[in-house]
């Protein structure tokens, strides 16, 4: 059992620290959470106090040891078609509405941020796929981003449980994974149509060149933020897209409540937020 202790001190600066980082913001009631995962670096480290970590941590330059805080640190939950109402209304409205006003053959890109283990990202290109009857008509690039480096690269081996996949249709399931190493394993096509990249939302310099999307998915991620947080991920997110492009939230955020630099659009199938088309 482990001697390291943090203090009430300790926690609040850490605590400050990561948020000014990641945007994160720690409750207490993640107090245990957090102790327990900084614990495990401090002695993984052999930096004997949350100090001498602290000071580590802090001063490390390449930035590695964050990166491994932070891959402990983020919580990766989900499954294939979560909210499926998003993605019906991908393929029923927000994309025949943006290819109506489209003028050029440019490719349709699609953002969608935290990647987590990668089942979003897969699950639009498969209802793609399944659903839109124009997608022979058009060129679509999916990036697909998170902060977490260790999730990345399980997304882009695409091998998955029982339990990501028990929405699927047992057809969608035998058509585009193999059963294989206890789990399903996704289809070599797929994983070669999404590009997975690392990102902090929260740094200007690394948001810079995420520009031009059609259409962005940041689902439940916001809901970790503060409200200037929030603020600050809304400004990067409409700097991010295209003029008339859409935005989907997960179903408890609402962007109404962040900013008013987005319109409320209200389709048959879900609530988005559009970025104002230029001129209107």
């Amino acid at each position: 059992m482990s001697n390291t202790t943090i203090s009430d001190d300790d926690f609040l600066k850490f605590k400050e620290f990561f948020y000014r980082k990641t945007g994160i913001q720690f409750e207490n009631s993640k107090r245990y959470f957090v102790d327990k995962r900084l614990i495990e670096r401090i002695e993984e480290t052999d930096s004997k106090t949350f100090r001498s970590y602290f000071v580590k941590l802090r001063f490390d330059n390449s930035g590695d040891e964050l990166q491994k805080l932070v891959n402990l640190m983020t919580v990766n939950e989900t499954y294939f078609f979560r909210e499926e109402y998003q993605f019906k209304c991908l393929v029923n409205s927000i994309l025949p509405d943006i290819t109506r006003r489209k003028k050029d053959d440019s490719p349709l890109r699609i953002w969608s941020v935290p990647s987590s283990s990668g089942e979003e990202a897969y699950s639009i290109a498969i209802y793609l796929l399944e659903h839109w009857k124009d997608i022979d008509s058009w060129d679509i690039e999916i990036i697909s981003s998170d902060i977490d480096t260790q999730i990345i690269s399980q997304a882009q081996k695409g091998h998955y449980s029982a339990r990501s996949v028990q929405n699927l249709p047992a057809k969608t399931l035998s058509k585009y994974f193999t059963y294989t190493n206890g789990g399903h394993q996704i289809c070599a096509d797929l994983r070669e149509a999404v590009e997975f990249t690392r990102v902090n939302i929260m740094s200007p310099a690394e948001v810079r060149s995420y520009r031009n999307f059609d259409v962005i998915f940041c689902r439940n991620l916001l809901i970790y933020f503060d409200d200037i947080s929030r603020r600050q991920a809304a400004e990067m997110f409409f700097d991010a897209m295209k003029s008339g492009g859409f935005m989907c939230l997960g179903h408890s955020e609402s962007m109404s409540r962040i900013s008013s630099l987005f319109r409320v659009i209200k389709f048959p199938e879900a609530i988005v937020y559009q970025k104002p088309l230029e001129g209107r």
